[in-house]
């Protein structure tokens, strides 16, 4: 699947930009903490980074695009998803816990923080979008392994991950289990028509 190659090689720099890169961040997590987002500036993430804020502004552009992307980069997953045997157990599983994370005042906070930011390019919610499909790909890729019907990825991010996030987003109360379930089997069910 293009969609999940692609995703799995995103690139992380390398270098003295990695190390800048993971102590703004270390940085802006541990002041977040420490004082909530909304008390932290660039120029106290600077100095407990150890760069100047003129590193910060030129590289991330303003505070709303670091807070992004940090919290992309806590979404990227650290592992493949959860292999239960079948497409519909895998993707109940998946969407389960990631209803379940995002819908948590940290999660909502991510999600919040993504959908801020502003840059033209390389937007975090892009990349984000990208390690979702990534982990959707990998579910679908078993299905295919294992001869089930598999709908495509972003049938499944329009069906599934779309209402998800909607939910968590827009609304007092995320997705319910039965939702999500019923988002799922209605994937599937297209999936297995006949073309």
């Amino acid at each position: 699947m293009a969609t999940s190659n692609l995703a799995r090689t995103l690139p992380r720099p390398g270098g003295r930009s990695a190390r800048v890169q993971e102590a703004v961040h270390r940085a802006t997590r541990e002041l977040a903490a420490e004082h909530g987002r909304e008390a932290i500036t660039v120029p106290m993430i600077a100095a407990r980074a150890g760069v100047t804020p003129s590193t910060i502004y030129r590289r991330w552009g303003d505070l709303a695009e670091l807070l992004a992307d940090v919290s992309v980069e806590r979404m990227r997953p650290e592992g493949e998803p959860a292999d239960t045997g079948s497409l519909r157990g895998d993707l109940l599983a998946w969407a389960e816990q990631y209803n379940e994370e995002m819908s948590s005042q940290p999660g909502r906070g991510m999600l919040r923080d993504v959908l801020s930011a502003q840059s033209p390019d390389d937007r975090p919610s892009c990349r984000c979008a990208s390690y979702v499909a990534m982990q959707i790909g990998v579910l679908l890729e078993r299905a295919q392994a294992r001869g089930e019907a598999a709908p495509a990825v972003e049938q499944l991010m329009d069906a599934l991950v779309a209402p998800l996030l909607f939910r968590l987003l827009f609304t007092p109360a995320p997705a319910t289990t039965d939702e999500i379930a019923g988002w799922i089997d209605a994937s599937l069910a297209h999936a297995a028509q006949p073309a």
